[in-house]
This record gives structure tokens, sequence and C-alpha cells, in this order.
């Protein structure tokens, strides 16, 4: 925590590195910043923030540093759900909203480079327009920094890649917590960034060290990344969607592990009828109700696409290797979606691009929602869904009312299982969930889930149980962040 003495001042000094007008002390704007939808602790920023390129970021990292000034990067705008850009201890928001160059887009190499703030409501029209997409989280908001996504290791709909989900990035620039900068891999130098020679598209080295990778999941708490390469795919020419309905969840899993042997499909996810009915649900609640309840209990969607090269042979024979996969299973795909029929366009459009109206999705059943997710394998996933059941029914909380998400990730061999608790925060439903949140993860935790990103309350959860990790991490943190100004109080810092 910046001590009283060393406050006074920040902001004139603050007002020489960056414009005074990107200065904000309104307390009604600052309380924007206090919360979310997470059950981490109220706490609001002394300032905020808004930068313009690397330079001011530096100028902003080094001032901090003198003062011992907490520091807490956020990117995306609302409404934000895990507690990682609350400032539990004070200090200033340095919000990149004002940084949103997408400062090139290579249709060659397939890659966009853009700052931090660019967001993905922003950068997948620009990418369209260039025959690209991005393989994205489902659904993300639009408001939703690209860059934070891919560092905070969301997972993407296309899982056919061996390394999509954990390298979607490719170089990136960094400002450490000493307000030292540094490019990774092939953007690394020597020279400025304009007369580089590289290509700035290899992520690995110089030398042994990936240093992206430091600092992915980190909740900035290693450094502030200011732009980053991330990896684009070629837009389809021709793509068509088949709905598989499952009933027994023990069959929920065999029909995505099939096709992802044969590389079939490119989006490829399961949602069960909750979720799936708040994504499509025109009027609440009377629409959502009955979607739901017509809606199959869990529905395995598959894209297939066609590229320029004889798009519609590729079709052909990748929906007959999904005809012969199913049929194996007693299953039969379908282009019409069961219990939402007239819908289907509408479910493309949603796996193409970012969710533009208010509420966001998950807020649609109710006005809050809590998640829990971790990484498993595919054939662990039925058994902790009913374990969810089990826990949700020891609590009195409706079973019914649980949104699921599963998500295969690099190429099946992992499997992103996200559980979406909604709840209506204006009464004591919000209180009593924190308690049914909290014996939940830990309950999944000791059954075998992973929790890969360990935001708010899973900290102490996933680092009381790695001693030995925690103290290297700490002793990096005292490398790169030496003043710990960078988010203190997040992860194990």
């Amino acid at each position: 925590m910046c001590p009283p003495e060393a406050t006074a001042g920040f902001k004139d000094r603050l007002a020489g590195i960056v414009k005074p007008e990107h200065i904000v002390s309104d307390p009604a704007i600052l309380e924007e910043y206090s919360k979310d939808f997470s059950f981490t602790a109220h706490s609001s920023p002394l300032l905020a923030v808004y930068p313009e390129n690397r330079e001011q970021v530096q100028g902003i990292v080094r001032l901090a540093n003198e003062s011992k000034m907490p520091l807490v990067p956020v990117s995306s705008g609302p409404p934000r759900f895990h507690g990682d850009t609350i400032p539990g201890r004070g200090g200033v928001i340095v919000d990149f909203s004002r940084m949103k160059r997408i400062i090139n887009i290579d249709p060659i190499n397939r890659c966009a480079m853009i700052e931090a703030g660019v967001t993905y409501g922003e950068l997948i029209p620009e990418l369209k327009k260039h025959g690209l997409r991005l393989n994205m989280p489902l659904i993300p908001r639009a408001s939703k920094s690209v860059v934070t996504s891919r560092l905070e290791l969301e997972p993407n709909l296309i899982p056919k890649y061996q390394f999509d989900y954990v390298d979607p990035l490719m170089t990136l620039e960094v400002v450490y917590g000493t307000g030292e900068d540094l490019r990774t891999g092939s953007a690394s130098g020597p020279g400025p960034l304009e007369t580089l020679k590289a290509d700035k598209v290899n992520p690995w080295g110089p030398g042994m060290i990936d240093y992206f990778r430091f600092l992915t999941g980190a909740q900035g708490t290693m450094g502030i990344v200011t732009w980053a390469m991330t990896k684009a795919e070629v837009l389809p020419s021709i793509r068509k969607l088949f709905f598989i309905p499952v009933e027994d969840i023990a069959k929920l899993t065999l029909p995505l592990i099939r096709s992802l042997k044969k590389r079939i499909a490119d989006e490829c996810l399961a949602l069960n009828n909750v979720n799936l009915a708040a994504m499509l649900a025109e009027d609440r609640p009377e629409d959502f109700m009955k979607l739901k309840a017509n809606l199959p209990p869990w529905t395995v969607l598959l894209c297939i696409a066609g590229y320029q090269r004889r798009p519609e042979e590729r079709i052909s024979i990748m929906e007959k290797y999904l005809m012969e996969i199913c049929r194996d299973l007693g299953m039969k795909p379908q282009t019409s979606l069961q219990g939402a029929e007239g819908k289907e366009s509408t479910v493309l459009e949603l796996l193409s691009g970012p969710w533009e109206t208010e509420p966001y999705w998950k807020l649609r059943h109710k006005n809050s929602c809590h998640d829990i997710f971790f990484l498993t394998t595919l054939s662990q996933a039925p058994r902790f869904i009913n374990l969810m059941k089990e826990i949700a029914a020891g609590y009195r909380y409706p079973a019914g009312d649980i949104g699921c998400y599963l998500q295969p990730v690099v190429q099946g061999r992992g499997c992103y299982l996200e559980f979406n608790l909604p709840c209506d925060e204006s009464t004591a439903e919000e209180s009593a969930g924190i308690e049914m949140f909290m014996a939940a993860s830990e309950t999944l935790m000791k059954s075998g889930a992973f929790f890969h990103r360990p935001y708010g309350p899973w900290a102490e959860m996933v680092y009381s149980r790695y001693a030995e990790g925690v103290t290297v991490l700490k002793k990096l943190k005292g490398i790169f962040d030496p003043n710990n100004i960078l988010n203190p109080g997040k992860l194990c810092f």
C-alpha cells in the first residue's frame, strides 16, 4: 500500500507524464473500477490514468516505483467477472482504453499486431476485411481486450490446432515493474521496432527462454503488455454447422473425442440447455424459460468449414466422416437446432463474433453470475458435471439454473469445463452463493479439477498446495517487480 505521505503530489507528477485530462479522480468513475461480478471485496482506486503509448506507461511505472504506488492494469471494458482488476490495495488504475491502434494486419503470415486496448468488437471487423478471423473464446463481450484474453488463457472455440490454446500470441512488448521494457521473440531487436528486419512472428527466444509465457495467466503482476502480435486464421468461404442433441451425460464427450481425432470440425464445443437458452432468448424471462424447456439437456456444436481450395468438396468429405462417427455412436447430427428451430443462423453468428448488446449473455437469466472453471480431460468431464449437481443439491441451489460449457483444447488432449451460477445480487441468494461457490471449488479441486487461472479466492486454494512453486514465483517477482507495485495481492504476491 502506498504510504499517505507518498500519495501527496502523485497526481501532479503524473500530469507531467500523461495529459492532465487523462487523469481521473471523479469518485463516480472510480467506483466502476472498485467492483465486478466476482466475490472479491470492493475497493476503490485513488486515481485512474489513461496512457497513450509505451513511453507514458514506462513513466507511470517509474513514478509508481518511487512512490511505492500500486498499479492495476485494465484493458477491457465492463462487465468484468474475476476480481483480477479490483485494486485490493488501492493505488492507480492504468486503463489502456486509449491504446487502440491496430498496428498491422498481415494476411500472409496470418497475424495482427495490436495495442493492449484493442477489443474483439474492433479487431474482428478489420480482420474480416483482410480475409482473416480470430480463433476466439465463446462469445466474448465486444469490450473485451484481445491481448488480455490471450494472456489470460481463455479457451478458444477451434481446438484442432496443436498449440493454439497455449500460444495464441507470437511476440509482444512488455514494461516490467522496474520500468524497463522488453520485446520478445523475433521482435527483440536490435534497434527500434520500426527498423527491425525480422518479421516479429517468431515467439521463441532469444536464447533458451520463451519470455512471453512468463506473462500468461499472471493477471498483470509480472509486467504490463503494451502491444502484442496475435495469430489469426483464414476466413472460411463456406461453413456448415451441425447440432448433436445429447440426453445421456455419459455419452456427451464421445462425438467430440471421435471427431477431434479426424480433425473434422473447426468450432467444436458443447453447451447445456441453460447456456444455450441464455444466448438465444429474445424476450426474457418467457422466451428463456421456453427455450430451456424445449432444448435437449446438452447440444454438441460442430462447425465444418471450407476454405479457398475446393470448399464444397472439403465440406462433403468432412460431413461424411461426421456421419460415420455418429452412426457408430447411435447419434444423429442435425442441421436444425432441436428445440430452437429457426435459430441456427443466430448460433453461427454467435460463434463468429463478440456479444454486442446489453446485458451480457451470462447476465440474461438473473442480474449476476459467478463462474467456476478449470481444466480436466474429456473423459473426466461427465464426472465433474454430475459432481457439481450433487454439490448444488446440498446447498439447495437448483441444478436447472446451472449453465455449463465444455470446450476441448489442444486437439482434445485437454478440456476446459465451466459452470455458470446465476443469482440475484439484490437478495440473500447472493450472500448464500459464496458459501456454495467456495465449497464447490474446494470439492472439485480435491477431486482432480485443475484450476489453471486462480482468480480471487482460488489463489489461496491453489498456492497453498504449491509451496515449492510459490517460492520460485516470489523470487521472480522480486526481480521483475522488486517494489511489488504491479497488481499487488493477486496470485501469491
